[in-house]
């Protein structure tokens, strides 16, 4: 069997600005002041890591960085999830996600989850909320509430779905379809081949520079995906 770990963000859907909304709200909230700067964009960093470095740039004292982490990490799906109608109204699923997540779904051989950088709340609130969770085995996935370091997740899901399906799932094994740099560290220091998708805010030739073994300009052609994910394991 293979493990196919489709990251969320950029390469699944595209919720514009409601995450860094997200943020701005709870830092307010618990800070007690509004945020100057937050999260870049796109970078594929794990929450919990783009909370404590958005507390930093925001000068907060270092002592209290893991403290106020902490609470805002804690709040964050509740947040997301009371912005519901702006991600089904604002929400986009990316061009050919559904169909791919059909086509590898199909497959019997396959088992579809994710590894992400959201937390497992926030990352079911998206999905759900666009209608791109029924091809998915969320029980079997990697999150950042499991892990804050990326790649940990790979070994996460591989051993999440290996006690779901009786199955041991190595890098030879497990393929990471996503947009970003960090989706490519994740399977080179976790252990997983990687796909990589231009959908995102990182070109074409970066993906290959870093060393993804296949990079495809989007989802829309499910049945090459689904070649690409045979041919890497």
């Amino acid at each position: 069997m293979t493990l196919v770990l489709w990251d969320i963000d950029r390469t699944l859907l595209y919720t514009g600005d409601i995450d860094r909304r997200v943020y701005s709200e709870l830092f307010e909230e618990v800070v007690g002041r509004p945020a100057e700067h937050l999260p870049a964009r796109g970078t594929g960093v794990t929450m919990p890591l783009a909370v404590r470095e958005l507390l930093r740039v925001n000068s907060v004292e270092p002592m209290r960085v893991e403290e106020l982490a902490h609470k805002i990490i804690q709040r964050m799906p509740d947040q997301l999830g009371s912005h519901q109608r702006d991600l089904v109204r604002m929400g986009k699923v990316m061009p050919g996600a559904a169909a791919a997540l059909a086509a590898v779904h199909r497959k019997p051989e396959f088992v579809p989850t994710v590894v992400t950088g959201n937390l497992r709340g926030s990352a079911e609130i998206k999905l759900r909320a666009l209608g791109l969770d029924k091809h998915l085995d969320l029980a079997s996935g990697g999150y950042a509430s499991d892990n804050s370091h990326r790649p940990s997740l790979v070994r996460v899901a591989q051993q999440r779905a290996g006690g779901n399906y009786s199955c041991e799932f190595t890098r030879e094994t497990t393929v990471i379809i996503g947009d970003s740099l960090e989706d490519v560290r994740t399977g080179q220091e976790g252990g997983a081949r990687v796909i990589a998708v231009a959908s995102g805010t990182t070109p074409h030739h970066e993906l290959t520079a870093a060393g993804a073994h296949h990079v495809i300009p989007d989802l829309t052609d499910a049945s090459r995906l689904v070649e690409l994910i045979e041919q890497s394991t």
